[in-house]
Parts: structure tokens; sequence; C-alpha cells
């Protein structure tokens, strides 16, 4: 009886050690980060397929802050999230705003850039009247699984909403003339407006944010197990905002606030 005792006494420390084990919070000493390297000026690859963008810099300042090595995952948007699930990587940072439906699958850091959003078309035939009615049958692009493509097609349903695998793609069919209007962020358009599109194309409208589509603005997306990881980004992002490092960054690539 008492040999019975000491082993049910050790079976119960035995599952405490375990138990305590599994319920200690993991140490991060490195962190890999999945970017789309698509999306300039959030983040983009260069020539030499380098990573360079906003995000990348911001992402490497934050690291540094955090006193974790980071590494980067170039992953293509379609499939983002997903990777970030099956532990491709542990955080995404790719100008992905924290909507609610995307809070279904993952949680989100504090907001780090929330930018306006355009619509853009060709100079010479583009309508200012950006209302559904006034679209109806026209042919509109946006990147496909973004908030822009859930914006047309709530809003445009009897518009010819085209979805792309890449905003890239959007941009040169506006420039072909495949397109009457576009829709994304600012940011990128503005990019592609002084860029690529400076002879074909123009700002029309500032497209109204919609909170249920849309969100609170752009954060870092993490597995709903790392809440640690979570309050790391979260913390360090708070940092940046208040000792000026976030706006510097912000400075070099943005031409206006996106915070």
């Amino acid at each position: 009886m008492i040999g019975f005792v000491r082993f049910i006494a050790a079976a119960a420390l035995t599952v405490v050690g375990a138990t305590g084990a599994l319920a200690q919070a993991k140490e991060w000493k490195e962190v890999r980060i999945g970017t789309e390297g698509a999306y300039p000026p959030y983040n983009n690859l260069n020539a030499k397929k380098e990573l360079e963008g906003f995000e990348i810099d911001y992402a490497n300042m934050i690291c540094e802050k955090m006193k974790v090595k980071c590494t980067w995952v170039v992953q293509d948007w379609d499939g983002i999230i997903p990777a970030l699930l099956a532990n491709k990587y542990d955080i995404i940072i790719a100008g992905m705003n924290a909507t609610d439906e995307r809070k279904k699958q993952v949680d989100f850091t504090s907001v780090y850039s929330k930018t306006p959003i355009w619509m853009v078309g060709p100079k010479t035939t583009a309508s200012a009247d950006i209302s559904p009615a006034a679209l109806k049958g026209k042919a509109i692009g946006a990147q496909g699984s973004t908030i822009h493509a859930n914006f047309l097609e709530k809003f445009y349903k009897d518009s010819n909403a085209r979805l792309y695998p890449t905003q890239e793609e959007v941009n040169l069919d506006l420039i072909n003339g495949r397109l009457d209007y576009a829709v994304a962020d600012a940011l990128a358009l503005a990019d592609f407006l002084k860029g690529q599109g400076k002879d074909c194309c123009k700002k029309i409208a500032e497209v109204p944010r919609d909170n249920a589509i849309h969100g609170p603005g752009v954060g870092g997306a993490v597995r709903k197990s790392d809440t640690a990881l979570k309050a790391m980004w979260d913390k360090a992002i708070a940092e940046s905002m208040a000792d000026g490092s976030h706006k510097a960054i912000e400075d070099k690539w943005f031409k206006f606030n996106a915070s």
C-alpha cells in the first residue's frame, strides 16, 4: 500500500512538472518574419532580389529593440496566413490590415500604419464620380484576398471587379488600358503614380474607409497561441512611437503620415 501511494505521488509530481513545462512561455531569441516582397513602399524585392521598404527597415529596428535575431521569408500573398499557421514563419509583416475576418484566424500586434485608400484611373477617361452607380459596368482592379477586393465585392456589385495575385499586375493592366480604375492603399498607389503610372494615370478620389472591411490599420499577424511574441512586438512598437524611431523610418519611405 505504501509503495502504491509513493507511485501515485511520484506520478502526480511528474504530471505537475510536465504541465509546468508546457505552461512556461516560450523564450523568443529568433523570429522568422513573413512578407510578400511585392507591395512597395511597404515591402518589395529590388533589382538585386533584396527586400527593401518601410516594413523591412521598421521590423529590423523592432527586432533590435527586442534583442532578437530576425530572418525574413518571402511568401505569395494568397497563402500568407496559411503559411503562418503552418509554422513557416512566426509573424506576418506585410501591409496587412487587422480586420475582424482575419482575427478569426490570427491575432494582431498594435497598429503601426494606417493609410488612406485611393481609387486611381486614366487621366483622360476616369470620372471624379466614383459612386457605385457611376461605375456600373466599369472594370475596377484590386489585389485579391485584400481589404480592397472585399470593398469592391461589397459596394461595387454592378461593376466588373477584377482581382489579381499582385498589385503590380493591377498596375500593369491599368497602364495597358485593360482597367478603368484601380483601388489600393494610397502609399502603394502614390509610389505607382510617381513611377510607372506617371504618364497614364492619376488619383481620382480617396475612398471612404469602412470599419467592418478595412479595420483599424496595419499590424503584424501572429498565431493566437503566441501571446508572448505579440506582447514583445506591442512593447517595441510603443517604444518606437515614443522615441521617434518609427517616424524617422516613416519619413524615409512615406510622403505623408501613415501612423
